[in-house]
């Protein structure tokens, strides 16, 4: 059930539309930000979803206002609850009253529910929805999405993330290398967990002709410092004489679009280089591509390179902290470039667009390789953290009063 406001939060509405609520089985909540486009929403449909088909009562908690439906497709069974407050760019006195609100909203919706798991993602999101469960006897796990050590969520979130996460019945990333930067107290119950890679059927043209061949390098992910797309054009520029068949298609939207298209009017790649905004479909990208980019400074794991894989794509990329190294074996299924230098990838993409039986032959080890991550492995893992936070709550029903 989408775009239930606040408003019409009360109990005996939740009941009626779901009868479950108050039987065993279980109650997943999760909070984050918003529905759209992104890594951590693909994460998020993938579990609720899964856990919906079950039989399990799903709750999606986000702060963005009622509207355009969510990106992804959700099963019917999932309620979504749409608070009506998204994160927008505030004075920081505004930004405190809006964070307050949040809580305070978010609080209310929490006490209503009363999910047997609460799962937060994203650093300010997991944040506020410990804030908000502070004396409520919920368990909730908190999940980080990104690169902790290079992420900048500023100085007051830093401080109030070090000050509430140990409070967290658990802590999950989706890398060794993010979970080693909170300290011993912070992850004392955590989980690594990577994405899960679940791409769509590529549909064929009535012709029954594959939509690739067309000499397409393709890069995805917002328009922002981070997925370093300023990088990659200085590269891609360096290259397009030696390869005029060829074009980059950058798939995205953020608010760094007007400074990449004018780096790229700069650099002369206004007829090799197209920005067509975000997709209309998730994962459509992959049926025109030829051959995949990532070219970011850092990322929390990197999930449309593991989606490039599954396609059996080949692949480069930088081999920034933290997720390309734990997916791409150097050589054998992709290509892995010193982290940052523009001239190495320049030269990786050299040899990539320049041998086509190299494209062959990492495309093909890509597709074998990105198996390991099918939805109904990273599933298992997720349930195992479901499975000990019930069991946690459990024995606390059972301790005398």
């Amino acid at each position: 059930m989408d775009g239930v406001g606040l408003a019409l939060l009360d109990r005996d509405a939740i009941t009626a539309e779901h009868p479950r609520i108050g039987s065993r089985r279980p109650h997943v909540l999760i909070v984050l930000p918003g529905l759209g486009a992104g890594g951590t929403e693909h994460v998020v449909n993938v579990l609720a979803n899964q856990w919906a088909a079950r039989g399990w009562l799903v709750t999606l908690v986000t702060f963005e206002a009622p509207g355009p439906p969510p990106y992804y497709h959700f099963d019917p069974a999932v309620r979504i609850v749409r608070l009506g407050l998204p994160q927008v760019k505030r004075s920081r006195t505004r930004a405190i009253v809006a964070g307050v609100r949040r809580i305070f909203l978010l609080r209310r919706t929490l006490k209503i529910l009363a999910p047997d798991v609460t799962l937060s993602f994203l650093t300010r999101t997991n944040v506020m929805s410990l804030a908000a469960s502070r004396g409520l006897g919920l368990n909730v796990v908190v999940s980080e999405r990104n690169n902790p050590a290079l992420q900048d969520v500023g100085p007051i979130w830093r401080f109030l993330r070090a000050k509430l996460y140990p409070f967290a019945f658990g802590l999950v990333t989706m890398t060794n290398g993010a979970l080693n930067y909170f300290s011993p107290a912070m992850r004392r119950r955590s989980w690594v967990i990577p994405n899960p890679v679940d791409l769509p059927a590529v549909d064929l043209p009535a012709t029954g002709k594959s939509r690739r061949g067309g000499n397409v390098l393709v890069a995805v992910g917002r328009l922002v410092p981070q997925k370093g797309f300023d990088l990659l054009l200085k590269a891609f520029a360096s290259v397009r004489r030696d390869f005029p068949e060829w074009k980059l298609v950058i798939w995205g939207e953020g608010p760094d679009r007007a400074e990449l298209e004018a780096e790229r009017d700069r650099l002369g790649l206004q007829g090799c280089v197209e920005m067509p905004g975000i997709t209309s479909q998730p994962g459509i990208w992959v049926e025109t591509a030829d051959a995949f980019v990532l070219s970011s400074r850092y990322e929390g794991w990197g999930i449309v390179l593991l989606e490039a894989m599954a396609a059996s794509l080949p692949v480069i990329s930088f081999d920034c902290q933290w997720g390309p190294r734990e997916m791409v074996e150097d050589e054998k299924d992709g290509l892995l470039v010193e982290d940052g230098n523009v001239d190495a990838l320049a030269a990786g993409l050299r040899r990539l667009l320049g041998d086509e039986n190299l494209r062959k032959r990492l495309g093909a080890a890509a597709g074998v390789s990105a198996a390991r991550f099918t939805p109904e492995y990273v599933m298992q893992n997720w349930d195992q953290v479901i499975h000990a936070a019930l069991a946690a709550r459990d024995n606390e029903e059972l301790l005398p009063c």
